[in-house]
């Protein structure tokens, strides 16, 4: 499974999307993968775009202050 992302500017990422093989879906691993890429733009203190419709998901479905604090509109 992966993530991806990129850098596009000074402290900004726009978070992609992400894959998960066909034979491990269904397993959370996508959650994990949205829940570390949005812990890692908190504790480094990034604004992110969110491009990936999960990830998009996966904050509307976890509403934290800290993960909405960091998301560019």
């Amino acid at each position: 499974a992966v993530l991806c992302y990129e850098f596009t500017g000074e402290r900004r990422v726009n978070l992609l999307k992400t894959r998960v093989p066909v034979e491990a879906r269904g397993r959370g691993i996508a959650a994990h993968l949205a829940k570390a890429a949005m812990d890692f733009v908190v504790e480094e203190n990034l604004k992110a775009q969110l491009s990936c419709w999960y990830i998009k998901t996966f904050v509307e479905q976890n509403p934290l202050p800290k993960y909405r604090d960091h998301i560019i509109d």
